[in-house]
């Protein structure tokens, strides 16, 4: 074979030094693991100072190299400020912090670079083993279909989708959704946001969800949702999807699974769970009761850089019936046909399963984890969680005037200062000034949300680097912060 012709001036974006590139590779790998070494050196969240908005926001497009003074300005500009999910003391909504494993997955996956349709590489046969192992860690069956996405909410609507095709009663992909009667899905009225993207985007409509009202623990209320469906069965609609909650994103309310299983068994209706974060409490021996039923779903959606601690951005939705996941989404072009041999021998499963061509081999973070860390332990750490959850729960009560909002059915603990001398409203006041206090100090980072239509503080407890000294640091600071509310103190720079 001859060599091949050398043309003068041609270019490539690999390095042309690549021993000075390997040198920079090393100090963005150090700078990376030092960064986390010394989270507990630093607040959680420190806001964005004038100078860095301005040095990002107003620089001009740069037609000309920079070299390693990019990096230079990473470090100076975007490295330090986030949101502060990798800190110790974030518990403010449930996002994972990442782990150094997990960086170094992606980075990894990255240099590989592959396209994970599917075809014929070992990437392919890694997502196919992690859906595997998966399926089992829920109670599925070993032959469920499935897919790994970037987040809750795309592989919740895949799951709808799918939940559309199966029961629809009309050829949806072909006719679209003039082809038939109204389609009607039900789910708590605590379910997340999700849930009103994913109708409208599928083209139902916003008016096709019905949130059916919660009981006293925060719970699908099981009458309201037979009422609601068969009054839509009655005005002609078509129900066909219920959607359980394994884990509210306000409260952490588990919805009665097996009651819903049995409910949409009998009224052959869809039964898709989101799992966002819940599901992943399957990990632990002693907190799977908690989610029996799930195992029934015909799909579930859960996210592993939730409480599986991975980096941004790894998701999964399990489909029990390979068939209809399948025939939901398949297209096979002449370009991408399985010729029996070659890249595409096997197939293209991926793009079979879902929207996407494209995909970035996101399962590659969740075999290291799985299999450097063992399961066991990722479950013990969940565990840990819950406890310090619980824990928090009965110590926030001893702070005057504090009560705890919502049972604390599993990680989230939701409560408020209520001062008898102040009304709701006053008391929303200052709940709502204590938490924003509390993150522009450096204590912490809380959220605040509603329940019952009052303001709630809010600890959401899915951080592997927490440790209880962390809690009463919160403990402590809600204390200090409320005096200096109360006080008239003005809030700490």
């Amino acid at each position: 074979m001859s060599e091949p012709t050398t043309y003068a001036g041609q270019r490539t974006l690999d390095p042309a030094d690549w021993d000075a590139f390997r040198t920079l590779a090393h100090r963005m790998v150090d700078d990376s693991i030092e960064q986390l070494r010394t989270l507990r050196e630093r607040p959680p969240w420190t806001p964005v100072p004038p100078a860095t908005q301005a040095a990002i926001s107003a620089e001009p497009l740069p037609h000309q190299p920079q070299g390693d003074a990019a990096y230079d300005a990473f470090l100076e500009h975007v490295l330090p400020y986030t949101n502060g999910n990798r800190h110790p003391r974030f518990w403010g909504w449930i996002q994972g912090p990442g782990t150094p494993l997990g960086m170094m997955a992606d980075m990894l996956a990255a240099g590989m670079n592959a396209h994970m349709a599917g075809a014929n590489q070992a990437p392919k046969l890694v997502e196919l083993k992690v859906i595997e192992w998966l399926a089992e860690l829920m109670g599925f069956p070993p032959d469920s279909s499935g897919i790994m996405m970037s987040g809750g909410t795309m592989a919740n609507l895949i799951g709808l989708a799918v939940a559309r095709h199966a029961k629809a009663g009309f050829d949806v992909r072909a006719g679209g959704m003039r082809a038939g009667p109204q389609l009607t899905v039900y789910a708590s009225a605590e379910v997340h946001s999700w849930a009103q993207k994913a109708v409208e985007v599928l083209g139902m409509g916003n008016a096709s969800l019905r949130r059916v009202p919660v009981d006293g623990t925060f719970r699908m209320d099981k009458g309201a949702l037979a009422t609601a469906v068969a009054a839509d069965r009655k005005a002609g609609a078509r129900p066909m999807c219920v959607i359980g909650t394994a884990g509210t994103v306000n409260s952490a309310a588990i919805d009665d699974l097996p009651a819903l299983a049995d409910f949409c068994a009998q009224e052959d209706l869809w039964f898709h769970v989101d799992g966002a974060f819940g599901a992943l409490a399957a990990l632990s021996p002693a907190l799977r009761p908690l989610l029996a039923g799930m195992e029934r779903a015909d799909s579930l959606a859960f996210d592993l850089h939730k409480w599986v601690y991975l980096p941004y951005e790894v998701a999964c939705v399990l489909v029990k019936d390979r068939a209809v996941h399948e025939s939901a989404f398949a297209v096979t072009p002449s370009y991408l046909r399985d010729e029996g041999r070659g890249v595409i021998a096997g197939g293209l499963p991926f793009s079979d399963r879902g929207i996407e061509l494209t995909r970035g081999f996101k399962a590659l973070k969740a075999w290291l984890a799985f299999k450097a860390h063992g399961v066991d332990a990722i479950g013990a750490v969940i565990e840990q969680n819950v406890e310090q959850a619980r824990e928090f729960g009965r110590r926030v009560t001893d702070i005057p005037d504090m009560v705890v909002a919502a049972p604390v059915s599993l990680n989230v603990v939701c409560f408020r200062l209520a001062p008898p001398s102040l009304s709701p409203e006053a008391q929303d006041a200052l709940n709502k000034e204590v938490l924003l206090r509390i993150q522009e100090s450096g204590i912490a980072v809380i959220s605040g949300s509603q329940l019952d239509g009052r303001y709630v503080m809010r600890v959401a407890c899915s951080n592997h680097r927490s440790m209880w000294g962390d809690y009463e640091t919160l403990l402590v600071g809600l204390s200090v912060v409320r005096a200096e509310v109360e006080s008239g103190v003005a809030p700490r720079s």
